[in-house]
């Protein structure tokens, strides 16, 4: 069992990469408000998750992994183009009707991880949650992928009205995910009766088994972002039934909403080694951002914040990738990386050249060895934002339904759970790391649409 601490901040920096004759195929994998303490492989001993954690076994897990935005949208924004979001305006998250406006999407001059592999050779899949534009213009088919399998704005019910398949446990105001928002495959729309979970897997499956069966000589990129464990919470009974001992009814829901994500990861991993194609595949995992606890009963470890805040539980999250035969296993890396680095990450083992004439935030993580892929990483949302550099880090960010903040200054070497505010004691490096924030912040623009 590791310690709290190699938990939070790892042991061993490095490892070394064989090198590939051919392009792997390339899976990424995205949870929803997954929390950072919520895996086995993160210290979780109350819900199982084999198939996840048995991505990090057979490769490598970031310790100190970070996602560049707290909340859904402008996480995925980040994520898919390697870019600090903040540079092109998709600061905020869209909800509800907002996510169909014209002007609310991923702008059209970024260029997607999709459109690059897609340009490099490869078939491209879509299937889960794209919470990047609900209009038509910036549907999932116009920005890189040749088939989509999903729906669009933030969320989604598991299974259609009146939902008896399942056992829910909705909010008094449950927001109304499912309007103006249907499943969809590719142009057209269809009603699911599958627990949806269950459906974006067996979606995930039969891309894979097309890609193969056709034999087609073009590797694949499958994008797997899947909702749960977004609200609401809706798991079948079949699935809630393995954690009867858990006493509290609304805990007993998540981590059948978990365990239904694990066992659809299991299902993927699987159809790989049916194809034996493990050695010739990039697993990679990510949550999009912090867990919600109060929504969902989610742990975020001995870390501060939640879910919308930018303190260590709004933006640490679960990272890992495997690939075997390439990157040893059982690696812990502890240097601070971002899921930015996914982009470059992928783009470098397909072998396909990054976008030219624009910044790109993250870096190749199969080879950087020993040295730190990042000094300084940066954080805006809205009037709140953040900076890390080395182990110290700048935080602007009130507490739930406050408007008042002081900046904070955390030594996360020593206090990875932002226990002692050091800002008091080191005002000369407090302003060393503001004027930084502030060099970093001119580089980007304001927000185009969107709440905080």
């Amino acid at each position: 069992m590791l310690t709290r601490r190699q938990l939070l901040a790892g042991s061993g920096a490095s490892f070394s990469l064989r090198a590939a004759s051919a392009p792997p195929n390339i899976i990424l994998i995205v949870a929803d408000d997954l929390g950072w303490g919520e895996l086995g492989c993160q210290g979780n001993p109350e819900i199982p998750t084999p198939n996840i954690d048995s991505i990090a076994r057979n490769g490598i897990r970031f310790t100190q992994a970070y996602s560049s935005a707290p909340f859904c949208s402008p996480s995925r924004a980040g994520l898919i183009t390697g870019r600090y979001q903040t540079r092109f305006g998709h600061e905020l998250n869209a909800i509800g009707k907002q996510n169909n406006l014209p002007n609310v999407g991923l702008p059209f001059s970024e260029i997607t991880l999709a459109d690059r592999l897609r340009a490099a050779g490869y078939r491209t899949a879509c299937i889960g949650k794209w919470h990047l534009g609900g209009s038509e213009p910036y549907h999932p088919l116009r920005r890189g992928f040749d088939e989509f399998y999903g729906f669009l704005h933030e969320g989604h019910f598991y299974v259609p009205p009146p939902y008896k398949e399942v056992v829910s446990r909705l909010r008094a105001k449950e927001p109304p995910y499912d309007e103006e928002n249907p499943l969809r495959r590719n142009g057209g729309t269809l009603t699911e009766s599958a627990y949806l979970t269950e459906a974006l897997t067996r979606e995930a499956c039969a891309f894979i088994d097309r890609s193969i069966d056709q034999k087609r000589e073009k590797p694949f990129f499958l994008y797997l972002p899947y909702n749960a464990v977004h609200s609401p919470m809706q798991a079948t009974p079949k699935d809630l039934g393995r954690f009867s001992r858990i006493a509290d009814a609304h805990r007993r829901i998540f981590a059948a909403m978990l365990a239904s994500m694990d066992d659809g990861v299991g299902q993927v991993l699987s159809t790989l080694r049916k194809h034996r194609i493990e050695n010739n595949t990039l697993v990679m995992f990510v949550s999009d951002n912090g867990g919600p606890t109060e929504e969902l009963t989610s742990s975020n470890g001995p870390l501060r914040g939640r879910k919308g805040l930018l303190w260590e539980g709004g933006i640490r999250v679960p990272m890992m990738m495997q690939w075997k035969g390439r990157i040893p296993s059982g690696r812990l890396y502890q240097h601070p990386v971002i899921h930015l680095d996914l982009f470059a990450t992928a783009l470098a083992a397909a072998q396909a050249k990054p976008p030219t004439h624009r910044v790109i935030d993250g870096v190749d993580l199969l080879n950087k060895g020993k040295s730190r892929p990042h000094e300084t990483l940066f954080w805006r949302h809205g009037r709140w934002y953040a900076l890390r550099k080395g182990d110290h880090k700048l935080v602007y960010q009130a507490a739930r339904g406050s408007q008042q903040a002081t900046l904070e200054l955390f030594d996360l070497g020593k206090d990875p759970t932002e226990s002692n505010d050091i800002a008091s004691t080191k005002p000369q490096l407090l302003s060393e790391l503001k004027s930084e924030w502030d060099r970093l912040n001119a580089q980007m623009v304001a927000p185009l649409w969107g709440r905080g």
